[in-house]
């Protein structure tokens, strides 16, 4: 743990026991019925995996890529989960921030605010995104005694039930179709990672790139992570947003070089989320005879928001952008699968070069030119 004056810059452990105090609780359901949800999303999770590769073509047939674990949680084991990879995401920036304090005044704060105060800073807001995870595949997951991990150290695919339940109900959907939608989707983040060897090398080549060039006095990120949690709290008042207009975290800490990572990292998320929502309704009329209803639904859910708090927290955290990329990425995916088929799609997965740029997750049109028309001169 990156230390100041002895002490975490954030006490993980403590992060982990207040956002497992303060997250909400599950929907009421009785220990068998808990006992089948688990049950089938394991067995939906294998289903969708042969699904997901007939589908996509991007596993030749006769060939086994590596495997990762699917595990189905609850809140608290999401929280833990998550936890352990962000201590290791963001070690290099913590300690980048420790070397930066100095023996400045913001510096001599920041210690005496202290690890404990952080963590709980951080454990409140795992406990509100907790409750909101439907599924997730965690591309950099360090195994734990409680999570294994895949043998090289990264990669198990989640699925969060409680919220699953949870949704499915405020939905009013049929359940046993509605898990097996959410399994196609995330099936299609562990098959984008499993199928693509550099893919994973790649996104953390990125991402450690982007905290190099992190340029952040300590105590203004404190104050972004302090507003966010003011936020949660009710502390700040309703459309008040700030000098600043209300950017996220990640907004607060971009140099021009970052900006200019973060726009392809922009587009390589569209890519894969808007990939795994082509996949998961291009599958589902098969597979899901309700598919038309749940994703008519969903997506009013998506547009409709919930109150103003949870619209500011988004903004702060930057989860707006995130759906902003399902519906740019999805179109993209469409757009180009419609002009040169799924194989013409599947270029995409040769190398980083072949990857789309942020401005051709806009422009679809332009990836078929670059790709494909240069390829076939």
């Amino acid at each position: 743990m990156t230390s100041i004056g002895g002490a975490g810059m954030v006490d993980w452990n403590l992060a982990v026991a207040t956002a497992t105090r303060l997250v909400r609780p599950g929907p009421e359901i009785s220990r068998e019925e808990a006992r089948e949800v688990v049950a089938e999303l394991r067995r939906h999770a294998k289903a969708a995996e042969e699904h997901v590769r007939s589908f996509t073509r991007m596993i030749p047939e006769g060939t086994e890529p590596e495997d990762t674990p699917v595990l189905v949680v609850d809140r608290t084991g999401w929280i833990k989960a998550n936890v352990a990879g962000f201590r290791e995401l963001l070690r290099p920036l913590l300690e980048k921030m420790e070397e930066r304090r100095g023996g400045g005044a913001g510096g001599a704060v920041l210690g005496a605010v202290g690890s404990k105060v952080t963590g709980v800073e951080v454990g409140m807001l795992l406990s509100f995104l907790a409750s909101r995870v439907l599924g997730q595949y965690e591309t950099f997951a360090p195994a734990t005694r409680e999570l294994p991990a895949s043998a090289d150290g990264g990669g198990r695919l989640l699925l969060v039930a409680p919220n699953i339940v949870h949704v499915e109900r405020e939905l009013d959907v049929d359940p046993h179709d509605f898990r097996l939608w959410v399994a196609l989707h995330e099936e299609t983040h562990r098959t984008q990672f499993t199928a693509v060897p550099w893919l994973r090398d790649h996104l953390q080549g990125e991402i450690q790139s982007f905290l190099d060039e992190t340029d952040v006095d300590p105590m203004t990120f404190l104050e972004r992570l302090r507003e966010a949690v003011q936020s949660l709290a009710g502390g700040s008042p309703e459309g008040e947003e700030g000098e600043d207009g209300g950017r996220s975290l990640v907004e607060l800490v971009q140099t021009p070089a970052q900006r200019e990572i973060l726009g392809r990292l922009t587009a390589v998320m569209s890519l894969l989320e808007g990939h795994a929502d082509y996949v998961m309704d291009g599958v589902g009329p098969e597979v899901v005879s309700s598919v038309g209803e749940i994703r008519e639904k969903f997506q009013q859910r998506r547009a409709r928001g919930a109150s103003r708090l949870d619209q500011a927290l988004r903004k702060l955290l930057g989860l707006d952008a995130k759906l902003r990329q399902y519906r740019d990425g999805e179109r993209f995916v469409r757009a180009v699968v419609d002009k040169v088929g799924m194989d013409g799609f599947n270029r995409v997965w040769t190398s980083p070069n072949t990857l789309p740029t942020k401005a051709e997750i806009a422009a679809p049109e332009d990836w078929i030119a670059r790709v494909h028309r240069k390829a076939e001169s």
